[in-house]
């Protein structure tokens, strides 16, 4: 499992595999700042050729404000250039490392995900919002621009003509566009948010650990490749659990009339 002893990251681990990643500032509504950038990056990069028992990470922010609100412009005033170029590298393995994490990890998003916030969410597998959840991607509108996957995530998840004309505007939009546009897998009253994200993760806990694993494997590298070559690495993918343990567990369970023990083996 998963360290708990981190500054800005509340970590909950459960005897499922389930692990809840809680963004820990809400004094600045969860601003990702460059300690927390770190510990983002020294929970995920791991977790790509080790995951251990972890089974499908939620990640959501502390209180009922926000997500996270993008980077802290507060400790970035005065950053030099060499300074900011530091702490964006930082930013961009950690967030390259969610991207690429084996697991599921689902974004439980709670209030604002704004610029960076924003990014993350969408570095998600999918996303389930609070009603009253706010997205935007800002970076425009303070002389930057999306760097950590925004330009690039947002477009293939609502089309590139809808996504150029929020980055270029800056106008925030609401859970319920996002939802209509397929951003959004779900929409929640905010008191049931984490419920409905805990049932939908432990779902996903139940099920074989490696079909998990390979199948979400085969849909983000499928994506990116024509169809064709799609399905030779879908069926490459598929060979890898045929001499599982997990497989015949599956059969055996099925016709035995029984719910499955996965071992992830």
């Amino acid at each position: 499992m998963i360290r708990t002893d981190y500054e800005t990251i509340q970590v909950t681990n459960t005897e499922e595999g389930r692990v809840t990643l809680t963004l820990n500032r809400p004094h600045v509504r969860n601003a990702l700042n460059t300690k927390m950038g770190e510990e983002l990056r020294d929970i995920f990069v791991p977790l790509r050729f080790s995951p251990g028992g972890v089974r499908c990470v939620v990640i959501t922010g502390a209180g009922d404000k926000a997500f996270c609100s993008g980077g802290d412009l507060k400790e970035r005033k005065g950053m030099a250039d060499e300074q900011w170029r530091r702490q964006h590298s930082i930013f961009e393995e950690a967030y390259y490392a969610v991207m690429e994490c084996p697991i599921p990890v689902i974004a439980a998003v709670n209030g604002f995900a704004y610029a960076g916030g924003c990014e993350l969410a969408l570095m998600c597998d999918f996303i389930y919002a609070s009603s009253n959840a706010q997205f935007a991607l800002t970076e425009v509108s303070i002389g930057i621009m999306p760097g950590g996957g925004g330009t690039q995530n947002l477009p293939r998840a609502i089309g590139e003509r809808r996504a150029k004309e929020l980055i270029l505007s800056a106008r925030p939009w609401t859970a319920q566009e996002g939802y209509e546009w397929g951003l959004v897998n779900r929409v929640c009253d905010p008191l049931e948010l984490m419920d409905d994200v805990v049932a939908t993760a432990d779902r996903i806990c139940q099920n074989a650990p490696i079909s998990v694993q390979q199948a979400k494997k085969s849909i983000h590298y499928g994506m990116q490749v024509d169809n064709m070559t799609g399905l030779i690495y879908e069926v490459q993918c598929y060979e890898r659990m045929i001499s599982t343990e997990d497989r015949r567990e599956g059969i055996l369970s099925f016709n035995e009339k029984r719910k499955p023990k996965f071992q992830g083996r």
